[in-house]
């Protein structure tokens, strides 16, 4: 039976179940969390940020869930450095000249602090001298370190990094650190191979010879 988790990863834990850097690292992984073997996940999360994570033992599902082509979007609560005004909002709405190339159209809206967040360890360091603020920023790619690149290009380098959502699942009622199972989707895709054996062609019947053929009266 297919299995599907949703996590909420804190920040500084390496979105893997093993640490292939080296086998004495302190680095925490998936594995200091979850406890479900044959299950990894679908898509990544950067270490230094923090949020919603699937996970699934079963290939289909994982990508159908990371395949860009379904457009799946994915939203991220973005606390910045200073205070967005409409030309940077507008920029990131429309699209961001990076260096791999300019940004799909995103959904992009200021927020209050999420209510109920948790406190990040360690804490996030900003400036006395420099206001901060939130905005929720709504994609449909998964550059790498798209999110904080695309904030830094428009002026407003991002601070706090928050996955929220992927497609329908959330972070609702999800404490930092938990985990829990799903109900998962049914994955669209062509029809299974019939199990059934092939039929065999019936067998023509033999003609008569030509001498045994009936005369037409």
């Amino acid at each position: 039976m297919t299995r599907l988790i949703r996590f909420n990863k804190p920040y500084d834990v390496l979105p893997q179940f093993t640490d292939r850097g080296s086998q004495d690292s302190p680095r925490a992984t998936l594995s200091r969390y979850i406890d479900c073997p044959g299950v990894y996940a679908a898509g990544r999360l950067d270490r230094d940020s923090e949020g919603l994570m699937l996970l699934t033992d079963n290939g289909r599902l994982q990508s159908w869930i990371t395949d860009p082509k379904h457009k799946m979007d994915k939203t991220y609560w973005v606390q910045v450095e200073g205070l967005p005004g409409a030309d940077a909002l507008k920029l990131l709405a429309e699209g961001v000249d990076l260096k791999d190339g300019k940004t799909r159209p995103a959904k992009v809206q200021v927020i209050p602090e999420p209510p109920g967040l948790w406190a990040r360890t360690p804490p996030v360091r900003v400036r006395k001298t420099v206001p901060d603020s939130w905005i929720a920023l709504t994609i449909r790619e998964g550059r790498n370190r798209q999110v904080r690149r695309m904030t830094a290009a428009v002026g407003h380098p991002t601070l706090r990094l928050i996955r929220y959502s992927i497609g329908a699942w959330t972070l609702d009622g999800l404490a930092q650190g938990a985990w829990e199972d799903l109900e998962p989707p049914g994955v669209p895709g062509p029809p299974k191979p019939s199990q059934k054996p092939p039929r065999r062609p019936k067998a023509a019947s033999p003609r008569p010879a030509k001498g045994d053929r009936p005369r037409r009266r």
